[in-house]
């Protein structure tokens, strides 16, 4: 009878099935978060009915059916929302806490703890366009086929405003980031051609183009109302994560 072989074998997981676990925990943290539900579904629902629903009051100008132009831009928003404002302010207050330091201490590298952040985000994200697409769907949107343009923005926008949030959590306390990150939010919905387009900005137009928010609010609905791929919004957006990659990389501090 062979003997069995108990000697021990330590070591750690697989890095993807350590930043899939990961993805996972993080995931399932911003869905059970009633603050981060609140910004990403409950307030891209809200503007994207009353924005339908009031267009004709506001008299905006627009060149297409409201709900064919409020819906990419509420989708973008939402993309926003997500990556920007809740990562920013899950981050900050993860440092503060010491959760960032010890999971900078564990088998999983910082690479793929970045990794697992960006994955969580990206299926919240998932998670909204579906709903917000449905919400969309039932008051009549009509969407162009340029899911392809649709998708690089996704992915274009999640990197820059994942890039920026994280630079913002990296070197304010959790208190500054938590105001800081809901201002530049409120700020950019109002006033950051993400939900409407840059031309109802009158003068402003032309700068508010070259902002992360108006790149992604121009690129998506490029793809779903012309069907095509906004190339030099994703070029800016491009550059937005490039800058905040480099000084999140420069500035971002664990503890």
């Amino acid at each position: 009878m062979t003997a069995l072989d108990l000697t021990p074998a330590p070591g750690s997981a697989p890095a993807t099935r350590m930043v899939l676990a990961h993805a996972a925990m993080e995931t399932r943290l911003m869905l059970r978060n009633g603050e981060q539900l609140l910004l990403a579904v409950v307030i891209p629902v809200i503007v994207l009915v009353g924005g339908v629903y009031g267009a004709d009051r506001l008299d905006l100008g627009l060149s297409h059916a409201p709900v064919d132009v409020f819906t990419p831009g509420v989708l973008a928003l939402a993309v926003m929302s997500t990556s920007f404002t809740s990562l920013a302010i899950a981050t900050g207050f993860e440092r503060r806490y010491g959760v960032i330091k010890r999971l900078g201490s564990s088998p999983l590298p910082r690479s793929g703890l970045l990794a697992g952040k960006v994955l969580g985000l990206l299926l919240v994200e998932a998670l909204q366009l579906v709903v917000l697409g449905g919400v969309g769907f039932a008051l009549g949107w009509d969407p162009a086929p340029g899911w392809i343009g649709a998708f690089l923005a996704v992915v274009a926008g999640t990197a820059a405003f994942a890039s920026l949030g994280l630079f913002l959590a990296g070197v304010l306390r959790a208190e500054a980031t938590l105001a800081a990150a809901n201002l530049v939010y409120l700020l950019l919905l109002a006033g950051g051609a993400v939900v409407l387009p840059a031309s109802v900005y009158g003068g402003a137009s032309t700068w508010v183009t070259w902002l992360p928010s108006g790149a992604l609010g121009d690129a998506m609905r490029t793809a779903l109302i012309d069907g095509a791929v906004a190339w030099g919004d994703l070029a800016v957006l491009v550059a937005w994560a490039l800058l905040g990659t480099f000084l999140t990389a420069r500035t971002f501090r664990w503890e």
